[in-house]
């Protein structure tokens, strides 16, 4: 377990050192989410593709399963825990961070979501560290190098959203966001859609986000964990697939 209760989050700043206005913010927020930050969320279909392999989706069930994924999936596991890495690093509670990581880490039933979340966690940080630094990014950011603490994506995101100053329930809807974003990504990849549609499935499931965002944020860590027993089926089918074309 990693312990260090003497640092700072970091002082949310710009790049000039003054502290973040609202819009800067807003910008922090829309450049972690935005499809060409590097972090990798491209290689994830969130298991949108075992699903079709599996023929169990068509174009009409994508808003369905999305809304699935999002209220007992993704909600009650990685946007659970970024709201919890998020209270508990602006408090300075490394310890209860690194408690969120192991646990969040503990949920994940399928070697393939582990290991996509653990990458995409450590690339978050990796480059977040060098683009915005901040005390509590870069020494989480080496908590996980030196493999004290896994650094799963969703805390890793908790941690450099408190660090720039951004607020949880603005961090928790933009990471929800992003995950909608690279699940209809992938439905455009995988013949699913096309980009016209895609866009009404992001706006369908801006409802979805609001109500998945406001659950996050009044769980505790005891409530961490997705009751997604298909997706974890396809997932496992997913890892055994001849030819994938995503990660998960």
């Amino acid at each position: 377990m990693y312990h260090d209760d003497t640092s700072a989050a970091g002082t949310p700043a710009s790049p000039g050192g003054a502290p973040t206005t609202e819009l800067q913010r807003l910008l922090i927020s829309l450049q972690l989410t935005d499809s060409a930050f590097p972090s990798g969320f491209y290689t994830l279909s969130h298991g949108l593709e075992g699903f079709a392999q599996a023929g169990a989706v068509d174009p009409e069930g994508l808003t369905a399963l999305l809304a699935d994924l999002l209220r007992h999936g993704v909600g009650p596991s990685d946007a659970t825990a970024l709201a919890l890495a998020h209270r508990a690093a602006t408090a300075r509670d490394w310890s209860a961070v690194a408690g969120i990581d192991t646990r969040l880490h503990a949920t994940k039933l399928n070697r393939e979501l582990r290991q996509a979340s653990l990458r995409t966690g450590r690339q978050l940080l990796d480059l977040a560290a060098e683009v915005f630094g901040g005390d509590g990014i870069v020494r989480y950011h080496r908590a996980v190098t030196e493999r004290r603490v896994p650094g799963t994506q969703a805390v890793a995101a908790g941690v450099v959203y408190a660090a720039t100053g951004v607020p949880a329930r603005q961090a928790v809807a933009s990471d929800l966001f992003a995950f909608c974003a690279s699940f209809a990504g992938a439905a455009l990849r995988l013949r699913l859609t096309d980009h016209r549609r895609a866009q009404s499935l992001l706006r369908e499931a801006a409802p979805v986000i609001e109500e998945t965002t406001h659950a996050a944020l009044v769980r505790e860590t005891g409530d961490l964990g997705a009751t997604t027993f298909a997706a974890d089926v396809m997932s496992a089918r997913h890892e055994r697939a001849e030819a994938r074309l995503f990660a998960t």
